[in-house]
């Protein structure tokens, strides 16, 4: 039920941030010899001389019909803008989360297995990396080490998945790392707080002391446990990822959502900024829904009471 109002508080910032920003569309449009007629007349065609909160109402009228407007340069629907961009986004995310969360939940495991030993100060010294390097700064660096000095990957540019798998992720590698490292450094060092909680529990002992394998009692019984701070972390970091994919497109020239913001921005294109902002933030409250249905599915004592 907090969905809607979270959309809506959005959808109203959004659209009053947006007129804040100095600039005229219709001086984009029509460039720096445009005269004040002309001006005054695209005004009126695209109801910019309208009060602020009549073309609110008439953006939110069109949302609901479906109708996300249409492109002030171009002037192509932005429904087919955000259906070719969404899809790269979607992707870098998807990538970027799948690597962190794989990377993180592995190596603060076992940095929290072998506290205090190399695997763990390996881990901090990752960990401690990865926070304090900027996404953008190492975004560069990798296109300056593996992408032009060893060659090993493309350095920008986007290839759809329907023209091959191995090209579509070659150009997908360099923007995931740097996007990832983040990310995986705050998975590991909350990983392994959480397991070594978990690790100096009673149960874990009891467990032990029955024989259980060591690996069933780390994945099953202590993971599974230490699981909730880590997911609360994933879901927070998610929605970061979506934000930063504006720097990191624009980076690696890859056309998706972020780079349509920048674009539309610069060209002070209201209808493009607004509905794919909107889109974003959909797609955030969608990630914090699933975070909520995963802690129903690990907890059951949270099963119980949503039964």
């Amino acid at each position: 039920m907090l969905a809607v109002p979270t959309i809506v508080g959005v959808s109203i910032i959004v659209f009053a941030i947006i007129r804040l920003v100095p600039g005229d569309p219709a001086a984009v449009i029509l460039g720096i010899n445009a005269t004040p007629g002309e001006v005054a007349l695209i005004h009126r065609q695209l109801g910019l001389d309208e009060p602020i909160y009549t073309q609110y109402l008439h953006w939110v009228d069109g949302i609901l019909h479906g109708n996300f407007g249409y492109d002030y340069q171009s002037g192509a629907p932005i429904s087919s803008l955000l259906a070719s961009a969404l899809p790269v986004t979607a992707e870098l995310v998807v990538l970027s989360l799948g690597t962190a969360i794989i990377l993180g939940i592995l190596i603060g495991t076992c940095a929290a297995v072998w506290r205090g030993r190399a695997p763990d100060w390996v881990a901090q010294t990752l960990s401690i990396l990865g926070i304090s390097v900027p996404d953008f700064w190492l975004g560069v660096i990798l296109i300056l080490s593996l992408g032009l000095k060893f060659g090993l990957f493309p350095t920008s540019g986007y290839v759809p998945l329907s023209q091959g798998l191995g090209q579509n992720l070659s150009h997908m590698v360099l923007p995931t790392l740097a996007l990832t490292a983040g990310l995986t450094a705050v998975l590991i060092r909350m990983t392994r707080a959480a397991m070594l909680d978990v690790l100096d529990e009673d149960f874990i002992r009891f467990v032990h002391s029955n024989g259980v394998k060591a690996s069933r009692i780390l994945f099953f019984h202590a993971l599974r446990n230490a699981s909730a701070p880590i997911i609360t972390v994933i879901g927070m970091q998610a929605g970061y990822l979506f934000g930063a994919t504006v720097i990191i497109e624009s980076i690696f020239s890859l056309p998706g959502l972020g780079q349509l913001i920048l674009n539309s921005t610069l060209n002070h294109d209201y209808p493009v900024i607004q509905a794919s902002v909107l889109v974003l933030a959909l797609l955030f409250i969608a990630t914090n829904i699933a975070v909520d249905v995963a802690y129903i599915l690990i907890d059951p004592r949270l099963r119980m009471k949503a039964d």
